[in-house]
């Protein structure tokens, strides 16, 4: 009080309120702190440190990468993640197979156009016979799954694998140009966005071959970052229609060099803020390369440019370009109100063909490999015997079987989960990874057993195909290296764990540590419940007497050397589904 020199009465009276009001508010925070429990301050001073560390090095999650995240459904995948899954309910819950209508076109008319097709020639002439192109349009194979309310075959996604597996099987430019209508091409964006008058004129042309699909999406600058294209589309208005100008250059477009109806993918935006219901963004549009309702004065500037060559194989392949390419709104999927929505269209749709047509191309390589490199290895001799005695061929035949067995119990599951009305990206991309790393591995094996009869190119080389394609379905729809990382783990573990997206949040937030608190200890807690888990079923069985095996007393003699008891696919699956 020495300090204060006061002047006047008032001012004194001033200054003494000012110091009690002071000294109470001192007060109070002292006796809230002695009311707050001890372990609830030092809970905060522990997660503090913690929170602001993760804000700091937690990306920014943009909001294409929020699309897909967001994108789809998750199916047994976050049983896996509960640590408790229950292999009896995946089992009884996910079944599929193929109706009559579908067996019977698989057995006739996929048949037929798989006689049809001599592999040699056809790389020979870099395409397919035209009798094979007219074969495939006329029988609607670019239609497997347009409905048939649009003149199309309506069959399920496990009819659609099995279709493009067989055709693989035979030659894998037939197959590519199967697949890409039904699932990279626009039918499906066009199936669940399109316009009434856009899945009536387009859906009709497509199922019956008229029109031929292919879709843009990969250019030189993105490739696995589809997001960061830089193709562009100004909205403007010309002779009074609303429109874009759109600049584009695509390349690796199969079926490109072809297609009458091109899909593109393209950032729109709308300076002149001419758009009404759309927005600026990611945008789908359908450019017809010829004169129709929807660009009744064509698209002039629109350019299929030079095919690739992907390694000898025989597929269209090839760029598009477009240079200020006016576009009428109405060619975009949808109209007016769906611009903008391109990516989370796309998250929705193509994911699930990812899962399917690809995966198909991997499993008909390890079939291949299964049928015709385990029948040479019983009929090729070296040494006087067949070189499938050799415990160095066996080994790879193994790997080979092995491998093929587990491709296809995956497609079947995977379809299974398509059949119950799931979409699930992070399978998806899981069954594209593995079906086709696991072709790859099982199409080296095959080559190392048949040896010359693999390397030199012929009528009699069975495999020739599948190896120079191959690293092909690695690549195309997100390199495997990325989709392991980004997809598999990344999303994956963010779509799947029960507490990491809702951590994210809190972390993205930026000033919810109470949350941030709570799903950190649910995080932690469901890690430690996982770990005790492990270990008492882990001491359980140890623990556990062991049954004496039926095939102790059994004769040696039941069972001879170097032979095993015939054992076929089919009482591996039965035995699989027992346990």
């Amino acid at each position: 009080r020495d300090s204060y020199k006061y002047h006047c009465a008032p001012c004194k009276d001033t200054t003494r309120k000012a110091m009690r009001s002071s000294m109470a508010t001192r007060a109070a925070g002292r006796a809230l702190m002695q009311r707050t429990p001890k372990h609830k301050t030092q809970a905060r001073a522990f997660f503090m440190p913690a929170y602001n560390l993760a804000k700091r090095v937690m990306p920014k999650i943009s909001e294409t990468e929020r699309a897909a995240l967001d994108s789809g459904t998750v199916a047994f995948d976050r049983d896996l993640f509960t640590g408790n899954p229950s292999l009896k309910d995946i089992v009884q819950k996910y079944k599929v197979s193929l109706t009559p209508e579908e067996q019977s076109f698989l057995q006739n008319e996929t048949e037929v156009l798989c006689e049809m097709l001599d592999n040699y020639q056809i790389d020979k002439d870099q395409n397919l016979p035209p009798k094979v192109w007219q074969y495939i349009r006329e029988n609607k194979f670019m239609g497997i799954v347009i409905s048939k309310n649009f003149g199309g075959l309506g069959f399920s996604a496990h009819a659609h694998a099995k279709i493009v597996e067989k055709i693989a099987g035979r030659n894998g430019a037939a197959a590519v140009t199967v697949m890409v209508p039904n699932s990279l091409g626009p039918g499906e964006l066009l199936y669940h966005y399109g316009t009434p008058e856009q899945k009536g004129y387009y859906l009709p042309r497509l199922a019956h071959g008229i029109d031929i699909p292919c879709f843009g999406l990969t250019g030189p600058t993105n490739g696995s970052d589809a997001a960061s294209m830089r193709d562009e589309g100004i909205v403007c208005k010309e002779n009074g229609v609303l429109g874009m100008r759109v600049t584009f250059n695509k390349r690796y477009i199969t079926l490109g060099p072809v297609a009458t109806v091109i899909g593109l993918a393209f950032k729109l935006r709308d300076p002149e803020k001419l758009l009404t219901t759309g927005k600026e963004g990611i945008t789908v549009a359908l450019l017809p390369k010829e004169k129709n309702q929807f660009a009744p004065a064509g698209l002039p500037g629109l350019l299929s440019g030079n095919r690739h060559d992907p390694l000898g194989t025989a597929f269209m392949n090839g760029t598009i370009q477009g240079q200020s390419v006016f576009v009428p709104m109405s060619c975009v999927i949808g109209g007016e109100e769906r611009t903008g929505f391109g990516w989370n269209m796309l998250m929705e749709c193509l994911g699930e063909g990812r899962g399917i047509s690809l995966p198909a191309m991997g499993i008909a390589s390890s079939k291949l490999a299964t049928l015709a490199v385990g029948g040479y290895a019983r009929v090729r001799k070296q040494f006087k015997v067949p070189i499938a005695a050799m415990e160095g061929v066996q080994e790879k035949l193994a790997v080979i079987g092995g491998n093929t067995f587990t491709v296809t119990a995956a497609q079947h599951l995977f379809n299974a989960i398509l059949a119950d009305k799931q979409k699930p990206p992070v399978l998806s991309a899981i069954m594209k990874l593995h079906c086709t790393e696991r072709g790859r591995q099982s199409v080296m094996e095959a080559m190392d057993i048949v040896g010359g009869a693999g390397i030199c190119k012929g009528q009699a080389n069975f495999m020739s195909q599948a190896y120079l394609g191959i690293p092909i379905a690695i690549t195309v729809e997100g390199a495997n290296a990325l989709t392991r990382s980004l997809i598999s783990f990344g999303q994956g573990l963010n779509r799947s764990h029960p507490h990491l997206l809702d951590l994210i949040e809190t972390i993205r937030a930026g000033n919810d540590l109470p949350g941030f608190n709570r799903e950190l200890k649910n995080l932690l807690g469901h890690a430690f419940e996982n770990l005790g888990r492990s270990l008492s079923r882990f001491a359980s069985v140890q623990v556990r007497p062991r049954p004496r095996s039926s095939h102790a007393t059994r004769p040696p003699e039941s069972t001879p050397l170097g032979r095993d008891p015939p054992v076929s696919l089919s009482s591996h699956g039965a035995l699989a589904a027992r346990r």
